[in-house]
């Protein structure tokens, strides 16, 4: 079981790298021509960046949830 919770919490590190990335690059794209002319745009990659980075605290709260879960099994 600990083995399991071990690779589990190894998948969600992955999972939370990922959508830092992702997050990141949404970030870096909105480009200074983008904000000055491209409204729409500018709203699309702001969505993303939004969804990356809720998606990076999802990953982190359930990696911290199965930490608790292998520390309260290890007891």
């Amino acid at each position: 079981m600990n083995t399991f919770l071990a690779i589990v919490i190894a998948i969600l590190a992955v999972m939370v790298v990922v959508s830092l990335v992702r997050g990141i690059v949404a970030f870096l794209q909105t480009t200074r021509l983008d904000l000055e002319g491209g409204e729409e745009r500018v709203k699309m990659m702001q969505e993303r960046q939004n969804k990356a980075m809720f998606a990076r605290i999802k990953y982190q709260a359930a990696a911290i949830a199965v930490v608790a879960l292998l520390l309260l099994i290890a007891r």
